[in-house]
């Protein structure tokens, strides 16, 4: 290890140690060894290399491995197969050292086909029009008899925040909501290949006949990721303003009732709610193009104010806000790096249509 017998006057043990990039009771030993004048000692082994005295010999553990996989145990597991053969008087080794000899043939472990983790990728849409991406969601609507909920279908444009087609029903499938969803579609008149539909991972999303239609309609598909309620936050905040109206029933008398109820419910919020995340103008003025035309009345009534009392705008000359021209769920982080912006995560999910074509 070391060419001479003792380390010089000006250099240490720790440092030593450093340099060789050994542990200094190490080099303690080798120092010993070479210094000890007597019959050179043979280096003791390990533990963990040196045979144990209280081991299973070679042909006793291949007897506990061949009883293991045998027909009588072969779907058992170690703990079973111990207390069974101790209750019929027999004793072949522990629990744990049938499991270090099943591990040891990679004889452990799940059998059973297991399914593999998950990846989904992440939504990542964006509107800079009407009619480029709805989003949908359902929500329970309770009655008063106990346990008994009404199914409120809610599909919403995502640019304007304009709702474009509802329904209330007492049951919740995938054939409702392809009915909806091809009523709204013939209804907007929408083109092929031009929308994208966003929505959750319920059964009624998911449905083959439901992907069928989509394909079929040549719309694109787009899916939350399991248990990730902000992949579709327009609708969940839609759901919370209705749910947090002042007249909100706590519960419906019955479906007629939820049926009025939503019907003025709709109305308002299309036509008369001024809609914070739209600068106040509401998701109709929004849907219609109507934006510019109403902003140009609201400035004119904010420059009548300024050169009434210019005084009191202590940031000068007030402008009207606009509605954003871009709308996103998901936008890529804008210290994303390059490898994450160029895989598909960034891209919603094709129809079924379209996956099976490639």
């Amino acid at each position: 290890m070391l060419a001479d017998k003792t380390l010089p006057c000006n250099l240490s043990e720790r440092l030593a140690a450093e340099i060789l990039n050994i542990c200094r009771n190490t080099l303690r030993s080798h120092t010993q060894r070479h210094t000890f004048c007597g019959p050179v000692q043979p280096v003791e082994r390990s533990r963990k290399h040196s045979a144990q005295p209280k081991a299973l010999t070679e042909s006793e553990r291949q007897d506990v491995v061949n009883l293991l996989i045998g027909d009588t145990y072969t779907n058992q597991p170690p703990m079973q197969v111990y207390h069974d053969l101790l209750q019929q008087g027999e004793y072949l080794c522990s629990v744990s050292t049938m499991h270090r000899l099943l591990r040891a043939q990679n004889l452990n472990g799940e059998r059973r086909n297991q399914r593999p983790s998950q990846s989904h990728s992440v939504p990542r849409l964006h509107a800079d029009g009407p009619n480029q991406v709805w989003t949908w969601d359902i929500a329970k609507l309770p009655t008063q008899k106990r346990g008994e909920y009404l199914s409120l279908y809610v599909v919403m444009d995502l640019y304007s925040r304009f709702i474009v087609a509802w329904m209330v029903s007492h049951k919740e499938n995938s054939a409702l909501s392809s009915q909806l969803i091809q009523e709204a579609y013939q209804r907007y008149q929408i083109q092929p290949n031009s929308l994208t539909l966003h929505q959750d991972r319920g059964t009624p999303m998911t449905a083959h006949c439901y992907l069928d239609l989509l394909g079929e309609l040549a719309v694109t598909a787009s899916h939350s990721r399991p248990r990730v309620s902000n992949d579709n936050p327009m609708s969940e905040a839609q759901f919370k303003t209705l749910k947090y109206q002042p007249d909100y029933p706590r519960r419906f008398d019955n479906y007629d009732h939820a049926m009025r109820w939503c019907q003025d419910y709709v109305t308002w919020y299309n036509y008369e709610h001024h809609h914070s995340a739209l600068a106040g103008f509401t998701p109709y003025q929004v849907f219609n193009g109507e934006v510019q035309d109403i902003a140009k009345i609201r400035q004119e009534a904010l420059d009548a104010a300024f050169e009434r009392n210019p005084e009191r705008f202590s940031k000068g000359r007030p402008m009207v806000k606009l509605p954003p021209n871009e709308v996103f769920i998901n936008p890529i982080p804008e210290d994303a790096d390059q490898q994450t912006i160029e895989t598909g995560v960034n891209f919603p999910t094709l129809p079924r249509a379209k996956r099976n074509a490639i």
